[in-house]
Order: structure tokens, then sequence, then C-alpha cells
């Protein structure tokens, strides 16, 4: 006699949620390549990066106190610390300072787009993760797919290129840090502690390199706004979430697909003109995402 599994009402629906996860982190995490364009036009790049982690720290703070989320201590606080300074004040006090270089947006999702195959390298030491051939032949479409989402758009100085490979670097080794080290840390408390300690190393770089001040207000609180709330707390709550979840070397397949959506709310918001190779780049990356996430 056959038995009739019945699954409960609500499974379908939780298995749908961590599936949404991706695709909602790569649109969060390409809007702020858009929204930083916007940023260090009104205002120097690193203050700009200052407000960001300032606003950020307060309000995911509140969050998590009033979530009773658990804080790191001891010497887990001290790895959610580094992991934090590379992979917030190093990476994006990089990646800005480079836009305040007229450096495009597409060339920086270009180069941070490159973060998979850097994670994959330095994962299978440090962590363990072994790739099968399979997951290879994901990176190299996915590799393929970053350069044809901008190859009409590679005009840069070699100064920001520089420090795009600085940001690309922080993001990677941070990313792998802190898989290994802090992996399991509360994401609202452990993600506000990184924006914490970011923000005074940043602020006092601006203090330092710039001469802090805003030329354009309202501009710059648009792209605070949208940097705090979309890209420091929505994004990097579903990222250290997916590390929590997922190997290091799987979660960062999904940056192969941000050049081709930078181009495309590019595009969409700031009239940039969509080149049909940024369209194939978003298919082959897709591809490639697929086949090194797939089980």
């Amino acid at each position: 006699m056959a038995v009739q599994v019945v699954r409960p009402a609500g499974s379908r629906e939780q298995a749908k949620g961590p599936a949404l996860l991706p695709p909602l982190f790569v649109v969060m995490w390409s809007s702020a390549f858009v929204a930083g364009v916007i940023g260090v036009g009104a205002a120097p790049p690193l203050l700009l990066t200052f407000a960001r982690f300032a606003f950020a720290g307060v309000l995911l703070t509140g969050i998590a106190l009033a979530a009773r989320s658990s804080w790191p201590r001891g010497r887990r606080l001290a790895h959610v610390a580094v992991a934090g300074v590379l992979v917030q004040a190093v990476q994006f006090g990089a990646f800005y300072t480079a836009l305040g270089m007229h450096v495009p947006a597409a060339v920086l999702a270009l180069v941070q787009g490159l973060n998979p195959v850097v994670v994959a390298l330095v994962a299978g030491r440090a962590l363990g993760e072994r790739l099968t051939p399979r997951q290879w032949l994901g990176f190299a479409l996915g590799a393929a797919g970053v350069g044809l989402a901008v190859a009409d758009r590679l005009s840069f100085s070699s100064a920001g290129i520089a420090l795009a490979v600085v940001g690309l670097l922080a993001l990677s080794l941070g990313t792998v840090y802190q898989k290994r080290f802090a992996g399991d840390m509360d994401v609202r408390s452990g993600t506000a502690v990184q924006f914490l300690v970011s923000a005074p190393l940043v602020g006092l770089a601006s203090l330092l390199l710039e001469t802090p001040r805003v030329t354009d207000g309202a501009a710059f609180a648009g792209a605070v706004g949208w940097l705090v709330l979309v890209n420091s707390i929505g994004a990097f709550l579903l990222l250290n979430t997916m590390l929590r979840d997922a190997p290091a070397s799987r979660v960062s397949t999904l940056f192969f697909l941000t050049p081709a959506v930078t181009a495309v709310m590019a595009w969409l918001l700031a009239g940039q003109s969509l080149h049909p190779l940024a369209v194939a780049g978003l298919a082959v990356g897709g591809a490639g995402v697929l086949l090194a996430t797939r089980r």
C-alpha cells in the first residue's frame, strides 16, 4: 500500500525564502555603484564612506539591541573587527576613492566581479573547500561574463585601477577570514561591530587626505540614505547570512553577476547606454553562477 507523504503547508514557502536571497543580494549590491557615483559627485569619497558606516552602525546597533542579539566578545570580537576593516573600511574606501578619480562604476564592478576567483583560490587552502571541475567551469564562464559586461567601458586611470585591485583583495581576504574565524557570528550585532570599527578609521583618513565638505546636500543625503539602508544594512545582512549557511566560494560566485546588473541599473537609473555585450555578459555570468553553485 502506497504511503502518501503530506508536506506542511508552509514548507514550500519556507524553501522559497533562501532561494530569494541571492538575486535580492545581487540587485542590492549592484545598486551601490550607482549610488556611489551620485555620492562622490556631492562630497569627497572618504567622507561619503564615513557617513555610510556611521549611520549604518548606529541603526544596526539599535536593531541588534531591540532583537537582543548576542554580541561577539574577546577573541571573537577581534576576528569580527578584522574582517570588518577588510570588507568595509579598506574595500569601500578604495572603491569610492577610485570612483572619485572618475573610474567608471562598471569597471569597478568588473574588478570586484573577479572576487569569486580570488576567494576560490584562497578558500581552498584556508577553509579546505574543494572545487569540482564543474565549479571551475562555472568560474571560467563567470569571468567571461564579467569581461563581456564591461568590454565597452575600459577607460580608466592606473591609480584608480590599483585602488580597485586593493578593494578586490580586501573583499576576498575579508570574506575568507570571516568564514574561517567568525562564520557563526550573529549577523545583526556582528555587522554592526564591523561598521562601528570601520567608521572612525575612514573618518580619520578623510580628515587627513581630503577637505571634508558637501557641495550638494540633497544628492549627498539621498546617496547616503540609499547606501545605509539598502547596501550597508540590507545587502550585508544578506551576505553575512549566506556566509553563515554556505561555503564562501559558493557565495562569492554571486559577484560574477554584479557588473552586468550594474550596467543595467545604470541604464535604467542614470541614463547610461546599455551595450549588447552587457546583456550577453549577464547571460554568460548567470550560467557560470548556476554551474558554480549547483550542488
